[in-house]
């Protein structure tokens, strides 16, 4: 973090600006139907207290049944935990995905354990593999999808993106989540490459 801040602060606010961009033309990019047909996909849950699905969540379920309407996926993992107590996220999603006709003997892996995007990673790598891990698909949100493909490249997988949303809609929440994760970016991907600079292995370890 502190490595980043004076990046910017040196920069006069540049290299945010850099990645604020990179950040925005993924978010615009990215592809509503993956390549790859009949890879994993991994999708990503989002915060949900007391079980209560927001809209961000609902339409990465919708994409995730229209992926199985055009080409049933090889397995999905469902990604992410809660807080004790709660209903995980990924156990939302799987009953989202039943809800909207998904078969109850489906190809899903549930991955309850994790609380942020970096160890939802972490844990579907464990989870599938060594073989099955290469090829997979990421579907999250918009705004999302550039920091799942960083933390995805930096952890090893060969993955590619796949948006909830039908097109990006630039209002002033989706821009505050834009700005958002520009910063996450920023500071994971600035301190990864300074960590490597230095070769500073307890460093690359937190974000590989």
């Amino acid at each position: 973090m502190a490595v980043a801040g004076a990046a910017c602060l040196f920069s006069a606010g540049l290299v945010y600006l850099g990645y604020l961009v990179h950040v925005l033309r993924v978010a615009r990019r990215a592809p509503c139907l993956p390549q790859r047909q009949g890879s994993c996909v991994l999708l990503f849950g989002k915060h949900s207290p007391q079980g209560r699905i927001d809209r961000d969540f609902e339409a990465r379920l919708d994409r995730a049944v229209s992926l199985w309407a055009h080409s049933p996926p090889a397995s999905v993992v469902l990604l992410g935990g809660g807080a004790p107590g709660e209903v995980t996220e990924a156990e939302l999603a799987q009953r989202g995905l039943f809800a909207r006709g998904v078969a109850q003997d489906a190809p899903l892996l549930l991955e309850s354990q994790s609380r942020d995007t970096l160890q939802n990673l972490r844990n579907a790598r464990t989870l599938l593999g060594e073989g099955t891990r290469s090829r997979v698909t990421l579907l999250s949100s918009r705004y999302h999808l550039a920091r799942c493909a960083l933390f995805a490249r930096q952890l090893g997988f060969d993955a590619e993106l796949c948006a909830a949303e039908p097109r990006l809609r630039l209002n002033p929440r989706t821009w505050l989540r834009l700005a958002g994760e520009a910063g996450y970016v920023c500071m994971t991907d600035v301190g990864a490459r300074w960590a490597r600079l230095i070769g500073h292995e307890r460093m690359l370890a937190r974000v590989t």
